[in-house]
């Protein structure tokens, strides 16, 4: 029993490591979203994933083409939703709330999504929301407020700020059931080459022939920093922690998005870090050790595994090793 147990506690420090690392990408990744301002919309979406998925194509791992083929019509619909709502619709998301609203308004709701998935995922798994991880899921959402405040905005800012949340939403729930079969290579491959699919269509639809264009030195090396470090390392990143500690405690850490960037924006002259910051910052990371597992004292209380269940934990900590 005992080297069991070692093996799950060993497991869900994995799974926190690495989530909490893709989120910590995320959030120092803001600068070079600030660069981009200028970039057709869809060109940039397009250019990052195209470049993420031939990245990754080489690692995707042995079998990818049969597990790709064992996929029914439902799981591909999923992925293409998957791709379209949390990757393509999300950015373009926050990059309409921030043209009426100051980042922080969309940071905010963004911020509430652990909450939402802590209600989500249990429900759709058929069980009862987990009081402990429900209750660090308002800790990091409160934190996450804290740090960023909240900036002026307008009824459009709102709407998509609301649109962002739903889309970072919708980058964990949706991925719970094609997780497991596909791994998170293979995952990160095939949504990032549906998402580049889904902008080109998009700019073409909406932009024309101006919706790609070649993109200056500064804006190239933004390009790739999305693209080689937020995208590649943070989406293997990220579901391979949701693989281990499942999707409501993966998402706990999204709360360190902010606390990054706010960490991060004194480093480039565009914010600073104060006491609102330092507070929520404290609190975004009691949630985290609350929910996430990492405390002892809670660590049984938590579920385990993509679906949740403890068996799944305790199959995953002997198969991880694949990944």
């Amino acid at each position: 029993m005992l080297p069991n147990v070692v093996a799950m506690n060993a497991t869900t420090t994995r799974g926190a490591l690495l989530a909490a690392f893709a989120c910590v990408l995320v959030g120092g990744s803001f600068t070079a979203n600030s660069l981009l301002g200028d970039y057709p919309y869809a060109g940039g979406q397009f250019l990052r994933y195209a470049l993420a998925f031939l990245l990754l194509v080489p690692f995707a791992g042995p079998g990818a083409t049969d597990r790709l083929r064992s996929l029914g019509a439902g799981r591909w619909l999923r992925l293409a939703l998957l791709a379209a709502v949390g990757m393509v619709g999300f950015n373009l998301a926050v990059l309409a709330a921030e043209r009426t609203a100051e980042p922080a308004v969309p940071g905010v709701f963004v911020g509430c999504a652990p909450v939402v998935v802590a209600v989500l995922v249990p429900l759709s798994d058929g069980r009862r929301p987990q009081r402990v991880v429900l209750y660090a899921a308002l800790f990091v959402a409160v934190g996450a407020f804290t740090v960023q405040g909240w900036g002026r905005t307008d009824g459009a800012g709102i709407a998509f700020s609301v649109c962002a949340l739903i889309g970072e939403v919708g980058f964990a729930v949706l991925a719970v059931p094609v997780l497991r079969p596909l791994g998170p290579r293979l995952l990160s491959t095939v949504v990032c080459g549906v998402a580049a699919a889904e902008s080109a269509l998009a700019g073409a639809l909406v932009d024309g022939s101006g919706w790609l264009r070649r993109p200056d030195a500064v804006e190239a090396g933004a390009l790739l920093w999305q693209a080689v470090v937020v995208t590649v390392v943070g989406f293997v990143c990220w579901y391979m922690g949701m693989q281990r500690i499942g999707a409501e405690r993966a998402t706990l850490f999204s709360g360190l998005i902010p606390v990054a960037a706010a960490c991060t924006a004194p480093l480039v002259g565009t914010g600073s870090y104060g006491a609102a910051q330092a507070v929520g910052s404290a609190l975004v990371c009691a949630g985290v050790v609350v929910g996430s597992g990492a405390s002892p004292r809670f660590r049984g209380r938590v579920p385990r595994g993509v679906s949740g269940s403890r068996d799944a934990s305790w199959r995953s900590c002997r198969g991880s090793s694949r990944w």
